[in-house]
């Protein structure tokens, strides 16, 4: 590397580390307004949920967006329908896999969208 020359990453992996970021910033946010964190980035073959989190009976399934800027539109705006359909199916299963049937029925679901635009963060509850 030439002196001078910035170790910022580039390509896939700076938009990996964004990414990561984000989530950080979102798990703080909920963790400051009374939440539990409970899972991160839970994967199965048909998909990954960046973060789960819970208060009282309320289990919220997260989908996390960062970008640095709105010039192609705001995080949110990109969490289309056949995304939203593919983290029902992603709770529905986490919800069957960790939870025995008796819990299901007392918990609360809500779908969340953090979208963390050029700093600003914006949570937007029960978003789909």
């Amino acid at each position: 590397m030439s002196p001078g020359a910035s170790e910022r990453p580039t390509g896939p992996d700076r938009r990996s580390a964004l990414g990561l970021e984000g989530e950080d910033v979102a798990a703080a946010w909920y963790e400051n307004a009374g939440y539990e964190v409970i899972d991160r980035n839970w994967r199965r073959r048909e998909g990954e949920v960046d973060l789960i989190v819970r208060r009282d009976r309320t289990v919220v399934f997260c989908e996390v967006k960062t970008r640095t800027s709105d010039r192609f539109g705001t995080g949110a705006e990109s969490v289309l329908e056949a995304k939203q359909r593919r983290i029902r199916r992603l709770a529905s299963r986490w919800l069957s896999e960790l939870t025995p049937a008796s819990g299901r029925s007392r918990v609360d679901v809500r779908f969340d969208v953090v979208s963390i635009t050029a700093g600003e963060v914006e949570v937007i509850e029960d978003a789909f």
